[in-house]
């Protein structure tokens, strides 16, 4: 059994009388986005230490609980240890933590007990030293055992620091956080001004772990412009999902009336929109907004391929068009359920089918176009389920 340990005892800096914990953070607190991350890991369970109970964090906590987990607030690691399964295996955050999925489900699956860390002249602040030229950078995965082992010490400690140190002391595996993207947004915040800064990283960091070449390539181009005028307005997601809905529509119209170029150039710059969207929805905890535009980015592609067939065929008076945009629809969604999560960026998915056929539209060529997106989803299908049958 899993379970998640978050603390909510340090005072924010630049608010007086709040906690960094429920800290403003892209929609939400920072500690209902904790809370989420561990949920998205695996936890069933999740217990917060807490010095006191102000009105935004007993909330905030019962936001948490409406999410489907168990959620317990403790003061004293012994009742944290009172309230967990002798069993579980606990996935611990620091204080006022922000980072992302791709940074804290590799490390949810270890197995003993192991601490992300940091060299120690890397270390930002907040970041807290444990000896041996290493900072914790702010996850750790440990046995129950260990709160028990700190529930023995005097009253007058800090759990989450004698934690740490009782983890380090007892051999933990030290696993350093790479390098490049994904320190991207990972950081203990306690100040309110800096957290929009955060969110735009978080964000950032979140589409970076996307797979594909669509994502690096288009969509992270697209939110580098984009992402710092829309949280300095704190525009809606919403308004970027009806943007999105908007312009899809557009280029589905365009592609019925036989603008064929415009049509495809507009479902690309929709589903780059769309993807941008999801992310927001994500980071906002909008499941129902992030899922539409989830549907869209694969949705757009399709229509915009059967309507393209349908527009070659009609030119023609066969049937080959359309029976392509078929066979492109059929492999690309067999090969979408077929990938597993990891996969290499040059493979094919919706959004980079969209653009083969784009650029063959451009180039005067749509049936080509046409033609080489069937194959690259075939291709695509192939290698996912060649990597399907392969041992583990």
């Amino acid at each position: 059994m899993l379970a998640g340990l978050i603390f909510a005892v340090q005072d924010a800096d630049d608010q007086m009388g709040a906690l960094a914990a429920t800290l403003p953070f892209a929609g939400m607190t920072v500690i209902e986005y904790q809370a989420r991350l561990l949920i998205s890991a695996g936890v069933s369970q999740i217990v917060v230490v807490v010095s006191r109970l102000p009105p935004e964090l007993l909330g905030a906590v019962a936001r948490i609980g409406r999410r489907g987990v168990t959620v317990d607030t403790v003061r004293s690691a012994g009742e944290a240890a009172a309230r967990l399964h002798p069993l579980s295996r606990l996935l611990i955050l620091a204080d006022g933590l922000i980072t992302t999925e791709s940074v804290l489900v590799p490390l949810a699956r270890e197995q003993g007990d192991a601490l992300l860390v940091v060299p120690e002249a890397e270390a930002d602040a907040g970041y807290e030293l444990i000896g041996g030229g290493d900072a914790w950078a702010g996850i750790a995965r440990l046995d129950s055992k260990r709160l028990a082992e700190v529930a023995a010490m005097p009253r007058d400690y800090d759990v989450q620091s004698s934690l740490l140190h009782v983890a380090a002391q007892a051999g933990a595996l030290r696993l350093v956080l790479p390098e490049g993207e994904p320190r991207i947004g990972h950081g203990i915040e306690t100040r309110r001004e800096t957290l929009e800064m955060r969110s735009r990283a978080v964000v950032g960091a979140t589409l970076a772990a996307r797979p594909g070449w669509f994502n690096r390539w288009l969509v992270r181009p697209l939110a580098r412009v984009a992402m710092p005028w829309l949280m300095r307005r704190h525009v809606p997601t919403t308004v970027l999902a009806g943007a999105t809905a908007a312009i899809g529509l557009t280029s589905l119209v365009a592609l019925w009336g036989g603008q064929l170029t415009l049509g495809l150039l507009l479902g690309v710059f929709g589903v780059a929109v769309g993807a941008l969207a999801a992310s927001f929805a994500w980071l906002r905890d909008e499941d129902v907004l992030a899922r539409a535009m989830a549907a869209a980015v694969l949705g757009v592609p399709a229509l915009a391929a059967l309507l393209l067939g349908h527009a070659l065929d009609a030119e023609t008076g066969e049937l080959t068009g359309r029976v392509l945009a078929l066979a492109l629809v059929a492999a690309g969604a067999l090969g979408y359920r077929a990938i597993r999560a990891q996969r290499p960026d040059w493979w094919g998915d919706a959004p980079a089918y969209l653009v083969t056929l784009a650029v063959g539209t451009m180039l005067g060529m749509p049936f080509l176009g046409l033609v080489c997106a069937a194959l690259y989803a075939t291709v695509t299908l192939a290698l996912a389920i060649e990597a399907l049958r392969a041992p583990v």
